[in-house]
């Protein structure tokens, strides 16, 4: 199973950006899926997560400006990004945990994507 980021980029403070995760391989089912960042000088944090049941958490800096979705048809996790700001900057990856075809339990990660929100 392999997860691929992607839609991370350079943004002016108050815009959006919207990230994609899609999870590919021998999937069976995928349980909860996730946004995390990492700050320079910083540890890792969850920003959202979704269940598989579509119930979601975020982060309390991000409540109200982020959104994530996932269409469990294609394997995939968005998250939109609205009124970034430049505390926002990190690199952000995707995580997701399921079953693979054979009914090995699995947890990945995505490569990490930038985004960068500065004017």
């Amino acid at each position: 199973v392999q997860l691929q980021a992607s839609g991370g980029g350079l943004v002016q403070p108050g815009g959006s950006l919207r990230l994609s995760c899609a999870a590919s391989g021998s999937i069976f089912s995928i349980n909860a899926m996730g946004w995390y960042r990492q700050a320079p000088g910083k540890q890792r944090e969850l920003v959202a997560r979704v269940t598989s049941g579509s119930s979601t958490n975020y982060t309390d800096s991000v409540k109200g400006r982020f959104a994530i979705s996932r269409d469990n048809a294609k394997n995939t996790v968005y998250l939109q990004m609205n009124s970034l700001k430049p505390e926002d900057t990190a690199v952000y990856y995707c995580n997701a945990g399921g079953f693979t075809g054979w009914g090995a339990k699995f947890d990945k990660w995505g490569q990490g994507t930038l985004v960068t929100v500065s004017s």
